[in-house]
This record gives C-alpha cells, sequence and structure tokens, in this order.
C-alpha cells in the first residue's frame, strides 16, 4: 500500500457498483481529505503529511453511489506544478530556493514563513460553508460535492479576524450548528497565547460566518518561544477542555530552519521531564476554571469526547508516551517497512479516559465515580494529579456518535493500528463492558471510520458506519465499507474503479444539508 504514492483525479463522477444493501435513508456525501501527490518533477516530499492535498467523495443517493476525486487547487499546488517541482516547504520537507526571488526574500519567506495553503488535514464547516483545512493560517472554501476549490481564506488572522497564526483541524461543533475551534498567536505583541472562539451558525443565503467570530477567552502559553502542539481539544455542555503537552513548537529553532537545511517538524521537541497541564475553561463565564490540573509528560492527537457527571469532568482521549509517531510517517519508513514485512511498530497509542473533580475538595482520592478506576490526588501545593483509567490500547482516529458529543457515550469506532502505521482493523469499543467487536479483511488497509446515526434513532448505535478501504488483493478494486451500527456486521461494498487513498479525515453531509 505505501508503494501507491501518487494518486490521479477522478474530476467527473464515477458511477460505483453496490454489491450488498445499503439503508434507505442514507442519503448524502461523504467528502474526506488526505495527502494524495508526493511528487512532482524531480522532486519528492520527505513525509506521508507533507503529500498535496486530494480530496474525494461518495455520493449516495437512493441506492446508487458515485465518486469523485479532485486535488485541492490551492496556490501550494498551482505553484509547484507550475515550476515542476516543491518550491513550498511543508512541515517535514523543506522547499528548494525559488530561484526567482531574492536571496533576501527568500531567507525571510522562511525566517517568517507565510504557511502553506496546502490543506490535507480535515473537512470542516463554519457556518453554511465547507473548507479543507490542515493547521496552518489558510483555509480553503470547497463545494464538498464537486470538490471544486473555491476562496482562500486566512482564517482569523492578523488584521482581519483574529491574530492566530495555528488552528486545529478538529474543531466542534453545537445543536444550533455554530463551531468552535481554538488556535495560538505567536509573539504577537511580545505575547504567545492560545484563542478558542466561536463561529457562529448562519442562515442560508446571510454573509459568511467567519466575519462573526467571537473570542471565548484566551490563555497564556507556559513559554513565550515555546507553545505546545496541539491537534484537537475537548467541550462538554458547560466546558472546553484543552491539554497543554510538553510536545513544543521552538519558535527561535523555527526562525533560524532554512539557514540550517532543517525542516520546521524538526523544531517540535517532546520533554519528558515537563509534566502536562490539563485547562478547564468555563464556555459561559469564558474564564479558566482556578483549579490547576496536571498528569504526568504525554503526547495526545485525538481527543474521542467529554462530558460532566456529578460534579466531574470526565475526557476521553489517545495518549503516547512521546512524539515517535509522526517520524513514523516518514516516506523513507514506509517504504522500509513494507518492503520488511515488518509486523510491528514502534508506537503504541492508548485509549485513557480521565476525570477532573470541578470542587478542591480534601481527600485521598477526590474522584467518586464507580465505574472508572481514573483518579485525582491533590498535591501539596494544590495542584491535582491525575492519573487515567487505560480502556484500550493500539487504536486511533476515534470516532463517536456525534449526536452524543458532549454527553456520556458508550460506543466508540476506531482504527486498529498497534502492529503497524497502517490500519488493519477496524473496531467497535465499548466503553462500558470494555468489551471491542473487530471487523478486517485480508491484504486491506483501513481509513476513519465514520459513524452515520439513523435518522430518529432512540439507541446510541444505531446507524452506519462508513470507511474507505485500500484492497491490496490482485485484481480487486478499492472500496467503501459499510457496516452496520449495532452488529459490526458487513452491510454493503461500494467499488470503484479508481485507486482510494490513504486519507486524513472526513465529514459526512446528509442530503437535506448538501449546498
Amino acid at each position: 500500500v505505501s508503494q501507491k504514492l501518487n494518486k490521479s483525479e477522478c474530476p467527473e463522477p464515477i458511477k460505483a457498483e453496490v454489491k450488498g444493501s445499503l439503508p434507505h435513508w442514507l442519503q448524502g456525501t461523504l467528502v474526506r481529505n488526505g495527502s494524495g501527490l508526493f511528487s512532482v518533477g524531480e522532486s519528492s516530499y520527505n513525509h506521508w503529511f507533507d503529500g498535496m492535498a486530494l480530496l474525494h467523495n461518495f455520493t449516495i443517493k437512493h441506492g446508487e453511489v458515485t465518486y469523485r476525486s479532485r486535488y485541492l487547487r490551492s496556490d501550494t499546488y498551482n505553484s509547484n506544478i507550475k515550476a515542476n517541482r516543491i518550491i513550498v516547504s511543508e512541515m517535514g520537507t523543506m522547499a528548494f530556493p525559488d530561484s526567482s526571488k531574492s536571496v533576501v526574500v527568500t531567507f525571510l519567506n522562511h525566517t517568517i514563513p507565510d504557511f502553506t495553503d496546502n490543506c490535507a488535514g480535515n473537512i470542516i464547516k463554519y457556518g453554511n460553508d465547507y473548507y479543507a483545512t490542515s493547521e496552518t493560517n489558510y483555509i480553503r472554501k470547497i463545494d464538498p460535492v464537486t470538490l471544486e476549490t473555491q476562496d482562500k481564506v486566512k482564517q482569523f488572522f492578523k488584521h482581519k479576524y483574529l491574530p492566530v497564526n495555528l488552528v486545529t483541524s478538529h474543531p466542534h461543533y453545537d445543536k444550533e450548528g455554530n463551531t468552535y475551534n481554538m488556535g495560538t498567536t505567536i509573539a504577537d505583541k511580545g505575547k504567545t497565547k492560545y484563542i478558542i472562539f466561536k463561529v457562529p451558525a448562519t442562515e442560508k443565503g446571510k454573509p459568511a460566518a467567519l466575519k462573526s467570530v467571537e473570542i471565548l477567552c484566551t490563555l497564556p502559553c507556559r513559554s513565550l518561544f515555546s507553545p505546545s502542539y496541539y491537534h484537537s481539544f475537548g467541550m462538554t455542555e458547560n466546558y472546553i477542555i484543552f491539554i497543554e503537552q510538553p510536545l513544543k513548537l521552538d519558535i527561535l529553532k523555527m526562525a533560524t530552519a532554512y539557514l540550517r537545511g532543517v525542516n520546521w517538524a524538526s523544531c517540535l521537541k517532546f520533554h519528558p521531564e515537563d509534566d502536562t497541564l490539563i485547562h478547564i475553561i468555563d464556555r459561559k463565564t469564558k474564564k479558566e476554571v482556578s483549579i490547576r490540573y496536571h498528569t504526568g509528560a504525554m503526547v495526545v492527537y485525538h481527543h474521542v469526547n467529554a462530558f460532566e457527571e456529578d460534579g466531574h469532568v470526565v475526557f476521553d482521549v489517545i495518549t503516547y508516551n512521546d512524539n515517535s509517531l509522526y517520524d513514523m510517517f516518514y516516506l523513507d519508513k514506509l517504504k522500509q517497512q513494507a518492503a520488511s514485512g515488518a509486523t510491528s511498530s514502534p508506537v503504541n497509542p492508548m485509549y485513557k479516559r480521565f476525570v477532573l473533580p470541578l470542587t478542591n475538595k480534601t481527600g485521598k482520592d477526590l474522584v467518586n465515580l464507580n465505574y472508572t478506576t481514573a483518579s485525582t490526588v491533590k498535591e501539596k501545593d494544590g495542584k491535582l494529579l491525575c492519573q487515567p483509567e487505560v480502556l484500550c490500547e493500539g487504536v486511533e482516529v476515534p470516532r463517536i456518535n456525534y449526536n452524543y458529543s458532549g454527553q456520556k457515550h458508550r460506543y466508540v469506532y476506531l482504527n486498529v493500528v498497534g502492529m503497524s502505521s497502517l490500519a488493519t482493523k477496524i473496531t467497535k469499543l465499548d466503553v462500558q463492558t470494555k468489551q471491542r467487536v473487530d471487523w478486517t479483511s485480508e491484504n486491506c488497509a483501513f481509513t476513519e471510520p465514520v459513524f452515520v446515526p439513523m435518522p430518529g434513532a432512540s439507541e446510541e448505535d444505531e446507524g452506519v458506519i462508513l470507511t474507505s478501504v485500500i484492497n491490496g488483493n490482485p485484481g480487486e478494486s478499492d472500496f467503501l465499507l459499510v457496516l452496520e451500527g449495532k452488529s459490526f456486521k458487513e452491510m454493503a461494498r461500494i467499488y470503484v474503479n479508481a485507486e482510494l487513498h490513504i486519507d486524513m479525515h472526513g465529514f459526512f453531509i446528509p442530503q437535506n444539508d448538501e449546498v
């Protein structure tokens, strides 16, 4: 699978072959995003996450399915294709010098980088609009059905909306359609801080929601020149959870990266000697809770869900002992792994549950929920030390029934990645019983599972799971797998006469919500 690097486009809809039975209510578009072009001319990217964004979708209507894919026509894509080589730097790949620009301009562009608009991370929704996004200060508006690239937006940024340089690609949405996200401001007026903001819902035909963005809260970084890296955050009905972890971006090293001939990813460093701070922000008062929570050093990319119960905030995350996950996805390492037939992975992601008491009382263990072994102990300095419960190991890219976001959930759908950098199974985890149901198929690799709830469902797992499958069996096509939510059994395979790709994340748009 790792040898399938450069992908071709399918800009016109291809009719897919449905084998099995689709539920009559499953109507809409699953749009996904990820890296799809890894070399331009004679120059190649170093890292999987750097490849230029390739969007693809499956549109399901009345039991019939069509498939499309298009490269995001970003400025990065257009510049690289025109030059026939990589001239725009990504996190893991420092670009070759552009001979059309002076040495001074080239130096300044890399010292104070204007980040790439190669938005190959996720699909997000602000108001009624959909955007391709990564973690930089650019997003690109797209048509989620035709996959055409539209406006380039410097989202919430200097002298426009908000002074933010980096933004997560995993926002949250409430029942009213408002979007919540957070980003980092680097050394703005002598301060480096985290900003949590809200983009309000808008009616169709109304002005873009981004123009009405609202700052909910700002948090100072522990260090002016070393802000924490983060990929997502948690949200309940009343609180936002932000993990300030000891995986930090060294701004001073980043400013000299080009001169030293190293990529920006090398300026991220894990500090195992530091602890992890957990911030709880009250959504109503827009202020941080005064209690100081901390835990041991760890790295978190994906939050699962968070909820409140009996005076506690409970949140689930996927954690790592360090940042070696990123190193796994350098393309030379993926090729080495494929050539050697490696059956083990140097990382072991763990699904952990933390419980934070909202009252700073005394006692040996402040957690009084009887269904978890997670604990919180008050230390001499007044800080609360949180120890998690490990619910599962070797899993990543968690998805839930998003109707239960911010509420107590029972089921989580994940990729099983413990033995490889590629997912060899998908699993349904019952966090109440700790039982798992796995699904796999020989010589296949799976992308992030997306849960689509059945309209009007009364139970949490009533719906279907959709996941793209890269089929390694000779002569067999790639396909979209449809699993029944409750039984986790196969309902249908949707085969396409095209090569799918290992994407990052996706978004299902019900037919009545399409634009």
